[in-house]
């Protein structure tokens, strides 16, 4: 995979030090958190006014989830979610294998914010490379003055553990995580309880991804400004683009947060591949939507994607050019989703089983009229039928397939 990074906020300079201590330390590490041990209280506000989102997919607003935490009492935890193994999504590997100081310094200022005491970094076990960068940060980090002085100011002892995932799809979930951590099958939980209240071995549990910690430490040491500004338009911050697919240059860039698709796909991608047309992008990943050529001009951030009936998610963006059938890209996602069902809801199971044989019968023309309306029914009856969004996701893209290439499923048909 060719790999282009800008010089913004979380892969440059951090990625230039890679998992030497000293040299982060030298060059931007340890601003933020010697602010944040002299005033901790301010933290919360401070990531509520740069408006820093979750970046794992959903967007939700990281201060909401921190001000949960902050407001329970006794032993808490922060799991650090690198579980990443949805389809064209690589950005958390690649900030663990390169910048992990960047991350353990961000679950650290989370920790001292929220009061915690139990940092976990939660990562799939196919990270061999992110793996051993970390475990080999954070033995440098364990014997720094870091954990003396947030004692000694604090009282706070905070214990670092990373715990590899079970590696399956739905381990992201965060109760499954939960599970996962505590030695479980990471079967998704009914929700409430919450994690806030109620988490890893009935502890309050703060679950945040990768990306999202490793903007903190920017944050907190160049102030709310700074942060905003790095956004366009009304967004904030930056954004970890994975751009793949059939494109010139494939590859992991930052960029300011709201830059237009085109951009990205024309500019940094280069195009593309030599004698294709762009006919669709899959944003988010699978589990997300379709954007088509009229939406190129689309600011990649949250609102606006949503505006065009679409969703950022993880900032995967997956091109597809003329000539490649929908129908096949899609029942290829969806029986990714069938084959990582836990099991657990029958509905989720016995549903993306059946949206994927559905598809692949109409994908390969022996579908009739009847499968695609049953295709159609299944999109109004699965949602929300799950304790997690497994079965949400494979019911999103194929309810957004059909709304831009229902002519394609048509004329895919046997008796059309």
């Amino acid at each position: 995979m060719n790999k282009h990074v800008l010089n913004q906020v979380l892969l440059q300079p951090a990625c230039k030090v890679g998992t030497d201590y000293d040299a982060w330390m030298w060059d931007v590490g340890g601003k933020g958190l010697e602010r944040a041990l002299e005033n901790p209280e301010v933290l919360i506000d401070m990531v509520k006014a740069a408006d820093l989102r979750g970046l794992g997919g959903s967007g939700f607003p990281t201060w909401f989830k921190w001000d949960a935490i902050a407001k329970e009492s006794g032993e808490k935890y922060l799991i650090c979610n690198g579980n990443e193994d949805e389809p064209g999504t690589f950005k958390d590997r690649m900030l663990m294998e390169r910048c992990p100081h960047q991350l353990i310094e961000g679950a650290t200022i989370t920790a001292l914010a929220c009061g915690i005491s139990h940092i976990i970094f939660y990562l799939n076990p196919d990270f061999t490379a992110g793996i051993t960068a970390l475990s080999r940060a954070l033995e440098q980090w364990q014997t720094s003055e870091w954990p003396g002085r947030i004692r000694e100011k604090h009282g706070l002892r905070i214990d670092y553990k990373v715990h590899p995932s079970s590696g399956h799809y739905i381990g992201g979930e965060e109760t499954a995580a939960i599970e996962s951590v505590e030695g479980k099958f990471p079967f998704p939980r009914k929700k409430p309880p919450y994690p806030s209240s109620y988490g890893v071995f009935g502890h309050p549990t703060l679950i945040n991804n990768v990306e999202t910690l490793s903007n903190v430490p920017h944050i907190v040491s160049n102030g709310v400004e700074w942060f905003r500004n790095r956004g366009l338009g009304k967004a904030t911050g930056t954004k970890i683009y994975c751009l793949s697919g059939d494109v010139l240059k494939p590859g992991v860039y930052e960029l300011p947060m709201g830059t237009p698709l085109s951009e990205l796909l024309y500019g940094y991608g280069e195009g593309m591949l030599v004698g294709k047309e762009l006919k669709a992008i899959f944003t988010g990943g699978p589990s997300n939507t379709i954007l088509t050529p009229k939406d190129i001009d689309v600011p990649m951030d949250f609102e606006s994607v949503a505006a065009r009936r679409s969703a950022l998610g993880t900032g995967a963006m997956i091109a597809v050019s003329q000539g490649t059938g929908i129908v096949r890209k899609v029942a290829e996602y969806v029986g990714f989703f069938a084959e990582s069902s836990c099991g657990q809801c029958p509905s989720c199971k016995t549903g993306t089983y059946n949206m994927s044989q559905l598809l692949n019968r109409i994908g390969t023309g022996e579908g009739r009229r009847s499968d695609l309306d049953s295709l159609i029914n299944l999109c109004k009856i699965l949602p929300g039928s799950g304790r997690c969004a497994l079965v949400n996701g494979a019911v999103k893209v194929l309810d957004s397939s059909l709304y831009h290439f229902m002519d394609e499923y048509e004329q895919a048909l046997r008796d059309s």
